[in-house]
């Protein structure tokens, strides 16, 4: 499953700004990596891991602003077609798993 977390914050104060950059580092700190400056995703293996992480996020929202978060499965991800600078771009590949013993 890939989550995505998008979100358009207010940044008109001083605080909101600050809000707005503690969401991100927030995003980035649980793994999520960004694909446009308010689009974040991160694959997860299990609907179970995605949902727990869904929830965390709708913990630690900021006080304003539109937060979107939207999950798809890898099938569907491989079938989005992306683009830079009018040239196509690959998906990235799920990550392989760590397997512990």
């Amino acid at each position: 499953m890939w989550l995505f977390v998008m979100f358009d914050l207010p940044v008109g104060t001083r605080q909101e700004r600050k809000q707005a950059s503690d969401f991100r580092h927030q995003l980035q700190d649980a793994g999520f990596e960004m694909s446009q400056f308010s689009i974040y995703l991160k694959y997860f293996a299990t609907t179970e891991k995605a949902e727990a992480t869904k929830t965390k996020i709708r913990s630690q929202l900021p006080p304003g602003g539109k937060v979107d978060i939207l999950m798809i499965t890898d099938k569907q991800f491989t079938n989005m077609e992306r683009f830079y600078a009018k040239s196509q771009i690959k998906n990235q590949p799920k990550p392989d798993q760590l397997h512990l013993f």
